[in-house]
């Protein structure tokens, strides 16, 4: 299926090739993850990199969607959601049998016990399944953290749609404003949903209660997408973004080590939890953008360092998936904490290597020569680099 685009948006080089800076951002959000789950009173704002990563997930995806609207006038929708399949479910996949088999050869282990929990990770429902949708709700213990999988996956459902209907009627520059004012919506309703009282479970995982942080994000993409380089606005939002992503990453960073999410019905809880998401997927647009405008700045450079750059494009994805499996592996094995972070980040690292060295590439080039001879014919030259260069 594919669907025929709009008025064609204005051609920017604010689109053109990979932002490897991004990248590097996406293994800081991973350690933040890593180290709220494993030394959490040390970082207990450190779950902050999942509002990171929605928002960061959000600008990426609606870029590669104009990047392919721009270059061939059109979506392939079907292309689109098969791309994301093969791109993300092959990792999963593979950590639920790993986790399944090693869990019936050892059943007294971590992993043991866990083959319930595999249906709502595979099917992308396990956010769902947090706060008892399907009956009684389910922690999801080592495939617990697939819930912001779901959320993603969820979303990338609807928006894809929405957004080229968008297109079909607006310019990008007013699609961009009605996605803000989309996201506004979604902070309204969780606003609704704290003052009726919901317990946190709803609040945390509802595909509904994170939309406004995804929405943040394309709405991102599609102003980048409406600027002109060099226009007015555009150096207008660089001067910006000079302070922005040191103020920007400075406030995240503190939030990494200060900030603990309210769990308890109080004041704080109703205010943070209306109001705090939208927050800090506003403070991570201002550092995405600044780092995409600012390619040479400080910070830029430094997430750019092929040292933190080639593990977040290639390594963060499985490493988010593992790193809790391995963690409570360890647990009952290892008393010593700061032991058996090291051996969990250890091990994390190696089997993240083996899931993209012998699953992930393998089954996405495998994908790609597919897929793309259905969207290549009518690219223009430049613009099909530019949108397989930030596939992420």
């Amino acid at each position: 299926m594919s669907a025929p685009a709009g008025p064609a948006a204005p051609g920017t080089g604010l689109l053109a090739g990979r932002k490897h800076a991004l990248d590097g951002l996406r293994i800081i959000a991973v350690a933040g993850v890593f180290f709220f789950h494993t030394a959490t009173e040390s970082m207990p704002g450190g779950s902050i990199g999942v509002d990171v990563f929605f928002t960061l997930s959000g600008f990426v995806i609606t870029l590669l969607i104009m990047k392919e609207r721009i270059a061939t006038g059109r979506l392939h929708l079907g292309i689109f959601y098969a791309k994301r399949l093969a791109r993300l479910w092959p990792a999963l996949l593979a950590l639920c049998a790993v986790i399944v088999a090693a869990g019936i050869v050892f059943p007294g282990s971590g992993w043991g016990g866990q083959a319930g929990f595999v249906l709502p990770a595979a099917g992308y429902v396990m956010n769902l399944a947090h706060f008892g949708m399907f009956g009684d709700s389910i922690a999801g213990e080592t495939l617990g953290p697939t819930w912001t999988l779901a959320v993603e996956e969820q979303f990338y459902l609807v928006w894809p749609l929405l957004l080229l209907v968008m297109l079909r009627f607006w310019k990008v520059r007013t699609t961009a404003i009605a996605t803000v004012a989309l996201a506004a919506g979604f902070v309204l309703n969780r606003f609704l949903l704290v003052n009726a009282g919901q317990p946190l479970d709803r609040l945390y995982n509802g595909p509904d209660t994170r939309a406004d942080e995804l929405l943040i994000g394309c709405a991102l993409a599609l102003l980048f997408t409406a600027v002109r380089q060099g226009s007015r606005l555009h150096n207008a939002m660089a001067s910006v973004a000079r302070w922005g992503a040191p103020l920007a990453g400075l406030a995240l960073v503190a939030a990494l080590f200060l900030l603990k999410e309210p769990d308890t019905p109080s004041a704080w809880f109703n205010t943070f939890w209306t109001v705090g998401p939208t927050a800090l997927a506003l403070i991570s647009a201002v550092l995405i953008g600044s780092l995409v405008l600012q390619p040479a700045g400080f910070l830029s450079r430094i997430l750019s360092h092929p040292w933190l750059a080639r593990p977040g494009r290639d390594l963060s994805y499985a490493m988010y998936l593992w790193h809790l499996p391995v963690y409570l592996l360890l647990m009952p094995l290892i008393p010593d904490l700061p032991l058996r972070i090291a051996l969990t980040a250890a091990f994390t690292v190696l089997l993240a290597y083996a899931s993209f060295r012998f699953v992930e590439r393998p089954l996405r080039l495998w994908a790609n020569r597919k897929l793309e001879p259905a969207v290549v014919p009518s690219s223009a030259g430049p613009s099909r680099a530019s949108v397989g260069a930030s596939a992420g």
